[in-house]
């Protein structure tokens, strides 16, 4: 069975583009639109613990609490972004 995946706010839409690849995945901002109540971090952590999901995000606060409970998590942050862009960079 294939894990659930939550997309936080800042990245909206990229729910649709995994779901068109195949994975189960969610939009806080769709599910708030349903009437989840998702407005906090907290919120939006516990839901993706209650559901067994990854949680993907930019929000370093929320990657950190992900960390200090054992909620899986993707953290697109700073340095996440940096280690990309030298990814890329090799290639050159």
């Amino acid at each position: 069975m294939t894990k659930k995946i939550l997309i936080d706010e800042m990245d909206d839409g990229m729910d649709e583009k995994l779901c068109d690849l195949g994975f189960d995945a969610f939009s806080v901002k769709k599910l708030r639109s349903e009437g989840k109540k998702l407005h906090t971090d907290y919120s939006i952590i516990s839901f993706a613990k209650k559901n067994e999901m990854i949680l993907v995000t930019r929000d370093t606060e929320s990657g950190q609490a992900c960390a200090e409970n054992d909620l899986p998590c993707i953290l697109l942050d700073n340095n996440e972004i940096f280690r990309i862009v030298l990814d890329k960079l090799k290639e050159f």
